[in-house]
């Protein structure tokens, strides 16, 4: 007994020689700071007989920004924006519009009896006025609302890259149908309506990735382009609109060697009745 004691005496002998060096530090648990909560996220919403889906690839570096909102029992908006200008100077009028996009999309489109393409014209404005307040900058934008029971998306391309519709007739370019927002405070927009058959698929990509480029050998720089855009959407074994998402993403990042690092990289994909496939 007087061995052990001897023992456990010098055990605690030491515990309190490290102890008075170091404190408890040692025997607190670790503590890891998570960070905040990024405002500017919004959840993939879920959609009958059709998915939606948005991916970007690497890091957030410039002004991307999408956004959904249900506003209706049979109708979902979207949008994606293309602000000119670097992430960490955009964030706070990204933010602005955020609320302006979430705030009018239930008092333009949850009307009982309302007009698409007028609703959809008036958000545009409103939308431009909230980033004019905070200076000239250059935002394109492309905005729709998915009508769940007819498969239309009635849309405005404020100056935004051309979205894509792949149906078994092909793909058609859904151009401009307006300036980008942010640079004219009295601007025109207005409004289309596409339809999405069965199985076709409506992709909208950033310009940062239709600007992906490469060095060929006799030094020309060729870009990624619509084009690429469009061999990728030849996929038929791509159904979801994810996969859809990922396939051009990847597309692009196998176009160029080197790592694509000063513009961000977004797609985003509505597929209607994504089990069905493409005629």
């Amino acid at each position: 007994m007087g061995q052990r004691a001897n023992v456990e005496e010098r055990v605690s002998s030491s515990t309190r020689f490290w102890q008075s060096l170091f404190g408890n530090f040692a025997f607190k648990p670790l503590e890891v700071a998570l960070p905040p909560p990024d405002p500017l996220r919004c959840e993939t919403p879920v959609l009958r007989h059709a998915e939606i889906a948005t991916v970007y690839s690497g890091q957030r570096v410039a002004g991307d920004f999408y956004e959904f909102r249900r506003v209706g029992p049979s109708r979902m908006l979207f949008v994606l924006l293309d602000m000119a200008g670097l992430r960490a100077d955009t964030r706070e009028i990204l933010t602005a519009v955020q609320k302006t996009f979430r705030t009018l999309a239930h008092e333009l489109f949850c009307t009982e009896d309302f007009n698409e393409s007028d609703a959809m014209i008036k958000l545009c404005h409103a939308m431009n006025h909230t980033i004019m307040r905070g200076g000239l900058r250059s935002c394109p934008a492309f905005l729709g609302c998915y009508n769940e029971d007819l498969g239309t998306v009635c849309y405005a391309n404020a100056g935004h890259t051309p979205a894509l519709l792949r149906d078994h007739a092909g793909i058609t370019l859904l151009a401009a149908t307006g300036l980008p927002l942010g640079l004219f405070s009295h601007t025109t927009q207005s409004a289309a309506i596409c339809h999405l058959v069965p199985g076709s698929a409506l992709v909208v990509v950033s310009r940062g990735l239709v600007e992906v480029d490469r060095i060929e050998e006799d030094s020309q720089v060729t870009e990624f382009g619509l084009d690429g855009v469009q061999r990728s959407l030849q996929d038929t074994n791509v159904l979801g609109a994810h996969d859809r998402c990922l396939s051009v993403l990847r597309a692009a990042r196998e176009f160029t060697p080197a790592t694509v690092t000063q513009n961000d990289l977004t797609a985003l994909a509505l597929v209607r009745n994504a089990s069905h496939g493409v005629a």
